[in-house]
């Protein structure tokens, strides 16, 4: 395999694509349907991101997309990870963990005080990766919104800490 390389999510499709593989993806692996929230996420996302503040990343795998990430603003000092995902092929070659520390970069770089996320509690392996690059658990609470019983989890990272204030 090649390298990996993490780009700026500014090619034609590239959106298109982190929508379609959320989908799939989530589909296959979970039976989850994923795709109303994520196409919400992904539009609002195309319609509204701020440069400097609201960016997002493709992590190409000899040349084909293979993982994404989001940083959005939340509210002024608030920025919110969304839609990690690193398909199965790549998985175990860092991409993931790349992206995250990519996402927490830029939302430091940009002045945010704190990095949230939402996830759900079967990511084990994802939830690795943000437990690994800082983040804590802030809460938990049952849903439906994937077709399913599920217990979503927030997470925080403080990026005023001793690491990197801003």
């Amino acid at each position: 395999m090649g390298d990996v390389v993490l780009r700026d999510a500014d090619r034609p499709g590239d959106l298109g694509w982190v929508l379609m593989a959320h989908g799939e993806r989530y589909a296959a692996e979970y039976g989850w349907s994923v795709e109303a929230v994520t196409a919400r996420i992904v539009a609002d996302f195309a319609a509204s991101a701020v440069p400097g503040r609201d960016a997002a990343w493709v992590a190409d795998l000899d040349g084909r997309r293979v993982g994404s990430v989001l940083c959005v603003r939340e509210e002024a000092t608030t920025a919110r990870l969304r839609l990690l995902l690193v398909e199965p092929d790549a998985r175990g070659l860092g991409v993931g963990r790349a992206l995250v520390e990519r996402c927490v970069g830029f939302a430091r770089g940009a002045g945010y005080a704190r990095l949230v996320l939402w996830t759900n509690e079967p990511l084990a392996a994802a939830r690795g990766i943000y437990l690994a690059a800082g983040f804590v658990l802030d809460g938990e609470e049952t849903h439906t919104g994937f077709g399913r019983e599920l217990l979503g989890q927030s997470y925080v990272l403080d990026l005023a800490g001793p690491e990197g204030a801003p």
